[in-house]
């Protein structure tokens, strides 16, 4: 029976990662997308309104989140290439030896 539960605790950790990765930062992404047309105005938008600065931060905001995100994803890759570990211990991601 603790087979089960051992396997069912990895499997969520695994589903929270792939909910995550797998469909949150694409949709933040369509999110700064959608940002930037309501900080551009003008033609970008159906109203013809005036630009917004608040959807150009916001836009920002999300872009660079996704950035991190990928950056991320790529340096724990290459890290285990290299016999290297990304650790969480500190609030900055660092590399250690495995």
């Amino acid at each position: 029976m603790n087979n089960i539960q051992f396997a069912l605790e990895g499997a969520w950790k695994v589903l929270l990662a792939g909910i995550i990765l797998g469909a949150g930062l694409p949709a933040l992404f369509a999110l700064g997308i959608r940002s930037l047309a309501y900080g551009i105005g003008g033609d970008a938008e159906v109203d013809h309104a005036q630009p917004h600065p608040i959807g150009k931060a916001l836009a920002g905001l999300c872009f660079t989140v996704v950035l991190l995100g990928v950056a991320l994803g790529i340096t724990i890759v290459a890290a285990s290439g290299f016999g290297k570990a990304v650790s969480f211990e500190n609030i900055i991601p660092t590399l250690v030896d495995k």
